[in-house]
Parts: structure tokens; C-alpha cells; sequence
């Protein structure tokens, strides 16, 4: 069995769609459904079972010698979330918690990660896994701090020898964009944000630039295509000898402009684009920067190239958002 906790989120129930493709069975979703369609994420794949994040541990008790591997994607990952509680509770016990109990079984642990643990970005965008370099980060919010303490906590036991998973891996995930993202509210991708808009011809409202450094919409953020992401996992699941802490990008910075011309030309539309000031709340904390460095990932050996901004958005428009069942 693979269980993948938060599998009928965004990212996580992407990898499933991806594993199932890939013929892989024994998949056992890990997350709370509630009451909306987000059970439509995973209504596709072949399960071998649904369970509650509160009765995970006892699952992976009664079945450690059936699970090859755990894909740990569940977490609070609003980077607004101002509950610092609930986030130690569902960010940092719980990962800790699995990465003990992989460690106990000899089970494969991959985590996800975020390129938020970087901050604003001062002292660059490096996936080096130390804890030196990481002790240089300053996250701008609790999501990131508690990624970032997680990361911490894992390079303090590598530098001591410790005992680790057979394979281990940390991904930064940057600016994932793509289906099933629906029931994510406000922290949907711009892309999921604007289209109705640009598909009623617009205008489409981005944030104005409080830095005089970039003009409105020249924000620059590496946007990644989730289907990307999937494939990623599912490639570290089938090279068990790479463990490491990865940056998942594109490697290239693009601008909200960028990805506002990309949403209207998917439409077969004019751009038309307004500005708004970027609320007072976030402001301080916005990042006006993301770039991935994609070089440890290289040399680990992933060769499958990346989707660019317009081929994603191109995708993730008219084969999602524009039809009648969008979910993947």
C-alpha cells in the first residue's frame, strides 16, 4: 500500500491520479472530506480505502508491514492561517510523528515542504539540506516557519548520524497552479481566480506593485503546473536511492502579467487587466520574487522537462476549467 495523507487536497490528490495511471494499486487516502465536492479529487482512482487524519497512526500501526510507502501532503497551507496552534498540531506533530514512525518501520517518507520557508527570498532560493544554510531562512508566516521547523528538525538528525528513512525526501513546492484545486477558497491560484473574469472578456484584477523595484503585475513568482509535481513524486517512488530536500519549480520566474496573458490567449481572448492595491494584511509579508534552483534535482537524476507557464495554463483552462467535469 501507498498512503498519501491530504489525498483529496490539490497537490495530494493529483499524485494519486498520477500513481493510478501509472498502474500502481494499494492507494489509501488519508484526509477529511467534509461536506463539499472535494470528494470529487479522488472519485476517479482505483482506492483501497479512505480514512480520517485522526485515525492515520493506528491505520499505519495495523498495517506497517503492507505499506511500501507514505506521501505525506496534508497540512494547514493557508500562508493567512493565524491559529499558530492548530498549525503546530497539523504541520509539525504530525510530520514528525510520521517521520519517527518510517523511521521505526524502514517505510519510504516523501513530505511535502514549501518554497515559503524562504521568506522574502534575501538569501536566495536554495535547497540546501544543513543546518547552516537553513538556519539563514526567515519565513514571512507561520505555514512557512512550520515547514521550515520541519526541515530543521530532519538536518539536526542527518548531522547527528540518526536513523532515517530508506528514502526520505522534503519538496519545496513553489507556485502550483492546476486542477482540483476548487475547494481551496481564497488560496486558489491566480489562474483559478481570474478565469471567469477573462472568460467573460474580462477585466481581470491583479495586485498593484508597492515596490518601485516592479511595475503592477511584474510581481515575479515561479509557477509550477501540479501535473509536474505528480510526476516528480511518482518518479522518486521508482528511484528509491534519491533521498534529499528538492525544490519543485520551473526554475523560471514569470510575472502575474505573464500568467493573465496566458489565462486570455487559452481563451482565445484580448488580455484586459486592472490593478488593485495589495491588501494592508499581507502586504509586509509579500514575496515580490520566487525562482526555484532546479540543479539538486538535475543531479539527482530527474531528467522530464517542466511545463512552461502558457502550455500549463493552456491545459489546466481548456481541459479543466472550461469543461463540464474539471476534476482530474
Amino acid at each position: 500500500m501507498i498512503v498519501v495523507t491530504g489525498g483529496a487536497g490539490f497537490i495530494g490528490s493529483n499524485i494519486l491520479a498520477q500513481l493510478s495511471e501509472d498502474g500502481h494499486t494499494g492507494l489509501v487516502v488519508c484526509d477529511w472530506l467534509e461536506t463539499g465536492d472535494k470528494w470529487r479529487n479522488i472519485a476517479k482512482c482505483e482506492l483501497e480505502d479512505v480514512i480520517a487524519p485522526e485515525a492515520l497512526m493506528d491505520f499505519l500501526a495495523r498495517n506497517a508491514g503492507q505499506i511500501n510507502a507514505v506521501i505525506h501532503m496534508g497540512a494547514i497551507s493557508s500562508t493567512t492561517e493565524t491559529d499558530a496552534d492548530l498549525i503546530v498540531r497539523s504541520n509539525i506533530r504530525l510530520t514528525n510523528d510520521l517521520w519517527d514512525w518510517c523511521c521505526q518501520t524502514g517505510t519510504r517518507l516523501i513530505y511535502a515542504s514549501s518554497a515559503a520557508t524562504y521568506g522574502g527570498g534575501e538569501v536566495g532560493f536554495d535547497d540546501e539540506m544543513n543546518a547552516e544554510a537553513l538556519a539563514k531562512l526567515r519565513p514571512l508566516n507561520a505555514y512557512g516557519w512550520s515547514k521550515h521547523m520541519v526541515d530543521r528538525r530532519i538536518a539536526r538528525r542527518l548531522a547527528m548520524g540518526a536513523t532515517t528513512p530508506p528514502q526520505w525526501v522534503g519538496l519545496k513546492f513553489f507556485n502550483v497552479y492546476g486542477p482540483n484545486e476548487y475547494h481551496k477558497g481564497g488560496q486558489k491560484s491566480v489562474v483559478a481566480h481570474i478565469h471567469p473574469s477573462a472568460r467573460d472578456g474580462g477585466p481581470v484584477r491583479l495586485f498593484r506593485s508597492h515596490n518601485p523595484d516592479y511595475e503592477d503585475g511584474g510581481q515575479l513568482r515561479d509557477f509550477v503546473y501540479v501535473k509536474d509535481c505528480a510526476r516528480v513524486v511518482s518518479w522518486l517512488l521508482e528511484t528509491p536511492s534519491v533521498s534529499g530536500l528538492f525544490n519543485i519549480g520551473t526554475g523560471e520566474a514569470r510575472s502575474f502579467k505573464d500568467l493573465a496573458h496566458a489565462v486570455f490567449a487559452a481563451l482565445g481572448k484580448e488580455p484586459s487587466i486592472t490593478y488593485v492595491d495589495t491588501p494592508e494584511q499581507i502586504r509586509d509579508k509579500y514575496q515580490y520574487f520566487t525562482e526555484a534552483r532546479m540543479d539538486r534535482l538535475r543531479q539527482a537524476g530527474y531528467r522530464a522537462p517542466f511545463t512552461s507557464l502558457e502550455e500549463g495554463v493552456a491545459d489546466y483552462v481548456r481541459t479543466y476549467l472550461e469543461a463540464e467535469d474539471p476534476y482530474r
